[in-house]
């Protein structure tokens, strides 16, 4: 494994300024996990570009796939002391804003969020994130904010086939180095809003971009597919549901997206 160290003398621009790109490795989000714990302390807003990443992973440990050298992978150094860990949702929160402000510039209102961290254009997966929060007693000492984003690959596997990428949507290649300053940017912008306190306002623009807001739609639930409509999200991230019992709180795999 070999890297390179990049600086980035943007003036004020603090995520991305310190970036180490690998040639492989597993997982950016491990890397950055075992460079916090083995060595001196990182400056924030570090960010660890994988150009081959071996087993990227989603939440509750899916995998990730992603063809060597076709596509953004990699993570961020946050150190949000500031967020309250009840609150930490809306850490996740700031982030899938980013990310969709990008994706807004390059693919208007078809770029949406899927809950809880998906990206999403149109009816198709182009991204997602994973934020993994190190915490010591009740503050969050350091998140380390893994993106994947699917950009010049144009064939997946069939387990897949919901996938999409700028290439394949727009046919055209797009510049990776370009868009990573254009996240970390985005990122940076909605980071701060977040330490200034605009919880309402990141709460209302992501609704804004819910992917499925207020449609009825097929969800798996109970173990059984019936008819729900998304509602919103609780101040703990857990997505809300108007169901056949009234409304309903769910996490992580509790709920199951049906879309035909």
């Amino acid at each position: 494994m070999f890297s390179t160290v990049q600086n980035n003398i943007i003036l004020g621009l603090f995520v991305g300024h310190n970036t180490v790109t690998l040639k492989e490795v597993d997982s950016t989000n491990t890397y950055l996990k075992q460079l916090l714990s083995n060595s001196k302390p990182l400056p924030e807003g570090t960010v660890i570009l994988a150009e081959t990443q071996l087993s990227g992973r989603g939440q509750t440990q899916n995998a990730w796939y992603s063809e060597p050298h076709q596509n953004l992978t990699f993570s961020i150094l946050l150190n949000p002391g500031f967020l309250d860990i009840r609150l930490q949702f809306n850490l996740n929160i700031a982030i899938c804003l980013a990310l969709n402000d990008v994706l807004s510039t390059y693919f208007g209102d078809s770029a949406f969020i899927k809950w809880p961290n998906d990206c999403y254009v149109d009816d198709h997966k182009i991204g997602g994130i994973l934020i993994e929060n190190i915490v010591h007693g009740n503050q969050i000492k350091h998140a380390i904010v893994g993106i994947g984003l699917n950009i010049n690959q144009t064939d997946f596997p069939l387990e897949l086939a919901n996938a999409t990428s700028f290439k394949k949507i727009l046919h055209t290649y797009y510049d990776l180095n370009t868009l990573k300053s254009e996240i970390c940017r985005s990122v940076e912008a909605r980071y701060l809003q977040l330490k200034g306190g605009k919880y309402p306002e990141l709460l209302a623009a992501y609704l804004s971009k819910l992917y499925l807001l207020d449609k009825w739609e097929d969800f798996r639930i109970d173990g059984f597919i019936q008819r729900a409509k998304i509602c919103g999200i609780n101040t703990e991230g857990y997505l809300l549901v108007e169901t056949i019992k009234g409304i309903r709180s769910f996490g992580m795999k509790e709920i199951e997206f049906i879309k035909h």
